[in-house]
């Protein structure tokens, strides 16, 4: 969602990564941290929240109505869940059709000048508190009335925030990324207008919220264009190609923009491998998988 990179402490550094920088979302990649292990082709979902009809009632999360909003128990539910993908093949289109969402996030901003250092303002959120949020942020229904089959897996929410900021909900990087998942300003500002919600940047829940978000459009936007609206973001599709499935093209363009990846007329295309790979290998193997 964001161009840049947001740094954040060493004592945030898993021990998987070498020193490096983070990426943010819909960024410009920046040097990341290697990881020695190769991409796994099937990664085991770790803490996936459980499928749920769509006319299931949830929690109300603490700041904001989710997106398009799950209706209340004593509510009808108005939409049918979406019949399970039929597909032959799960492998990207080689020409992609028309993107479905015309209404984008903006051009990124220019990286920041170099030596720049991430401030911190405010309390940071205690573990368990950012669990909770990127929980409640992975639970949630996004495109309730289009697609409500699309979900956050919870491992790549946690592992995506554990990449942007070490789960540090109160830092702020030079790029103007902010918090938790390291959005950008004009981003929020846009997705706030796209889905006519109100979340506020600087909290930690609406933050990882906006990160879901962000996600979740992404997922929506190159699915419809590659994947045949198949939303699947499961590391079982993928293979040791890193165009091959929908859940690396939705990381890769978390971190370098939409429009790097899904182009239309041509290919998928994943031009931040090292992202993806930690991304990936944080999805298995973060420590915060155990928080």
């Amino acid at each position: 969602m964001r161009r840049g990179v947001g740094r954040w402490a060493a004592a945030a550094v898993v021990a998987l990564l070498a020193a490096g920088t983070v990426s943010g979302c819909g960024g410009e990649e920046r040097p990341v941290r290697e990881v020695a292990a190769e991409l796994p082709t099937a990664a085991a979902p770790a803490e996936e929240p459980a499928e749920a009809p769509a006319d299931a009632p949830s929690e109300a999360p603490p700041a904001v109505e989710a997106i398009g909003g799950r209706p209340s128990p004593s509510a009808k539910a108005s939409v049918k869940p979406r019949p399970k993908p039929t597909r032959t093949s799960t492998a990207p289109l080689a020409r992609p059709k028309p993107p479905t969402e015309t209404r984008v996030p903006p051009a990124p901003p220019k990286p920041p000048a170099s030596g720049c250092k991430a401030t911190y303002r405010g309390t940071q959120a205690s573990r368990s508190e950012v669990k909770k949020a990127l929980a409640d942020a992975a639970a949630r229904t996004y495109w309730p009335t289009s697609a409500p089959d699309i979900r956050v897996p919870s491992a790549l929410m946690k592992a995506t925030a554990w990449q942007e900021s070490g789960w540090q909900s109160n830092i702020y990087a030079c790029d103007t990324g902010v918090g938790l998942m390291q959005v950008m300003p004009a981003t929020a500002e846009w997705m706030n207008q796209r889905f006519e919600q109100s979340y506020d940047i600087d909290d930690y829940r609406d933050n990882a919220y906006l990160g879901g978000t962000y996600l979740a459009w992404l997922t929506k936007y190159i699915g419809d264009m590659y994947f045949e609206s198949d939303y699947r973001l499961d590391a079982s599709l993928c293979t040791t190609e890193l165009n091959s499935c929908l859940l690396n093209a939705v990381i890769s363009a978390y971190n370098y923009g939409h429009a790097a990846v899904a182009r239309e007329g041509k290919p998928l295309a994943i031009p931040n491998p090292q992202y993806v790979y930690n991304v990936r290998e944080l999805m298995t193997s973060c420590e915060c998988l155990g928080f």
